[in-house]
């Protein structure tokens, strides 16, 4: 059954489709997790007490301290400003149609488009959450949950999984769940893990998470990941990256979150094409 809506049956963008010879993929299609049962699927993997954990703390929620912060406060930290959207509130349909695996299938169309990968928004963040018992169930509920939802829709929509990686081994046992048994076939990784310096720790907690460094998983990394690659290369699944760079020095406006967010995106995927490129990641690739 086809969901009935009063929505135009043929948009421009469907009207230029038909006038291509060849099939329109976009690789970066983004949704919205419906919360409670992303929570429920939580549960399942790690239980309760994990769930009133996490609810506490939703990935992304820090970057909203800033909205909390006095003027004096937000300079005194340098607290970069936040976006202040993100989801299409104003026109309900549209925000359905992000949430709805359902309709977003029969919506594709629409927008031009034949084939879709797809960027859950709860998901992009998940693997950089620091702490790791969190981190690794909170991927595995939302690897799961998105199995599940979008699998009678595999043939116009694919989501990723969402693989940590603050080591090598939890990204591989993570990577091996989601492609042999939830039977994905696209990953993100994340762009990069924001370690402490060692020699500011013992200036306490609250220095330390200011003076870090980021570890692109090649140069100079503190671990081996070329068994993460290896197996990549195994599994036959390309590696994606979806991260910000957002609050990093040349993003960190106190009053202006168009600064921040310009470029934010390139700056992010400029290191870890680096990291990966002098790290020897592509030379090994090749061979």
């Amino acid at each position: 059954m086809t969901i009935a809506l009063d929505r135009p049956q043929k948009t421009r963008s469907a009207q230029i489709r038909e006038k291509l010879g060849y099939p329109i993929i976009d690789t970066d299609v983004h949704t919205q997790e419906f919360e409670p049962a992303v929570l429920d699927y939580l549960e399942q993997v790690s239980g309760t007490a994990l769930v009133e954990r996490f609810k506490e703390n939703l990935p992304g929620s820090s970057i909203f301290k800033w909205y909390k912060q006095t003027w004096e406060e937000r300079f005194a930290y340098r607290s970069n400003r936040p976006n202040w959207w993100g989801r299409p509130t104003k026109n309900t349909l549209n925000l359905a149609t992000i949430s709805l695996p359902k309709l977003l299938h029969e919506r594709l169309q629409e927008a031009g488009t034949d084939f879709a990968v797809v960027y859950p928004n709860l998901a992009t963040l998940t693997p950089n959450i620091g702490n790791e018992e969190m981190r690794r169930a909170v991927c595995r509920a939302v690897n799961t949950y998105h199995a599940d939802i979008f699998r009678p829709y595999s043939d116009r929509l694919t989501p990723i999984a969402a693989i940590p990686l603050h080591t090598p081994e939890e990204g591989i046992e993570e990577l091996e769940y989601a492609v042999n048994v939830l039977g994905l076939k696209a990953i993100q990784i994340p762009g990069y893990v924001r370690r402490p310096i060692p020699a500011f720790e013992k200036y306490g907690k609250e220095v330390a998470n200011e003076v870090v460094w980021i570890d692109n998983f090649g140069l100079d990394s503190q671990y081996d990941y070329d068994p993460f690659w290896a197996k990549c290369v195994e599994l036959k699944v390309v590696p994606t990256t979806h991260a910000s760079s957002q609050g990093w020095t040349t993003q960190r406006s106190v009053t202006n979150a168009q600064y921040n967010h310009i470029n934010h995106f390139a700056f992010a995927a400029e290191a870890l094409c680096k990291s990966l490129f002098f790290g020897g990641v592509t030379a090994a690739s090749r061979n």
